[in-house]
């Protein structure tokens, strides 16, 4: 194998709005030679590798994807024969972003590679919502979980982790509700336990339901085909959001105090 002479940086795109990127990801995607982007990174962001050469590698969950094996052959490829390889991943590289798997390809393949944070889906939600996940007396540890599983890969406690933590943040599974729900439910999480779907976090097309656990399929229902994510949790019981779902009629509702405040 050729010997790599360029560096591999995975950049955290973050939860979608241009203008979150940090300025070190920024300023290496203007130097970037090339770029290999996920399907759910702002174009906005993508634009600014003004020289580089661009490829989508897919990864978005119900659609095509490329497979991680050949994403890992390509990036190590690419480091070969240019200096600066960036793999653009949204939110963060390094939560939920199978970014391990390319950085242990990459060290066994001699790439020398270096991570940029990014802001993460769940914090950029509670940023639009103005709901801090911890809070003195009411939210001290929290959940990051996605109920999704790799193929071959054990089962996940995400449920167990879910139950023993004040407040969640869950990933990848507005699609999955109605599981979801029965499985905490059945574990024994109340009925009555808050929960907000953030859709399209951190941009203006952003789309927020209030709802609860015994309700969350159909709240769930309600979404559009955007990336979600599903908070619950003490630390939520009393949000004031723009939208709420009204479980008497199916339907998603302007709150009556969130118009208030217009």
């Amino acid at each position: 194998m050729k010997s790599a002479c360029g560096t591999v940086y995975l950049v955290g795109a973050g939860p979608g709005a241009p203008d979150l990127l940090t300025l070190r990801a920024a300023r290496l995607l203007e130097r970037a030679d090339i770029v290999f982007f996920d399907a759910l990174v702002n174009p906005e962001v993508v634009a600014l590798a003004a020289k580089a050469e661009k490829i989508a590698v897919g990864k978005r969950c119900g659609k095509h994807s490329t497979a991680q094996r050949f994403i890992n052959k390509r990036l190590i490829d690419a480091a070969q024969r240019v200096a600066t390889v960036v793999r653009l991943k949204g939110g963060d590289p390094m939560l939920f972003g199978r970014a391990q798997e390319e950085i242990d390809a990459l060290h066994d393949a001699g790439v020398v590679v270096e991570i940029v944070p990014g802001i993460t889906a769940a914090l950029a939600a509670c940023a639009d919502l103005k709901i801090s996940f911890t809070q003195r007396g009411v939210s001290r540890n929290v959940a990051l979980v996605t109920p999704r599983i790799g193929a071959g890969k054990d089962p996940s406690e995400w449920i167990k982790a879910v139950c023993n933590a004040d407040s969640a943040a869950i990933y990848m599974a507005a699609g999955q509700a109605q599981a979801l729900s029965a499985g905490l439910l059945a574990a024994g999480m109340p009925a009555e336990t808050a929960v907000l779907l953030v859709e399209n976090a951190s941009l203006p097309n952003t789309h927020r339901i209030r709802s609860n656990l015994v309700e969350l399929p159909r709240a769930a229902a309600q979404l559009g085909d955007g990336p979600a994510i599903i908070l619950l949790g003490a630390a939520f019981a009393h949000a004031d959001v723009a939208l709420q779902f009204d479980s008497a009629t199916g339907a998603v509702a302007l709150s009556a105090l969130a118009m208030g405040h217009r």
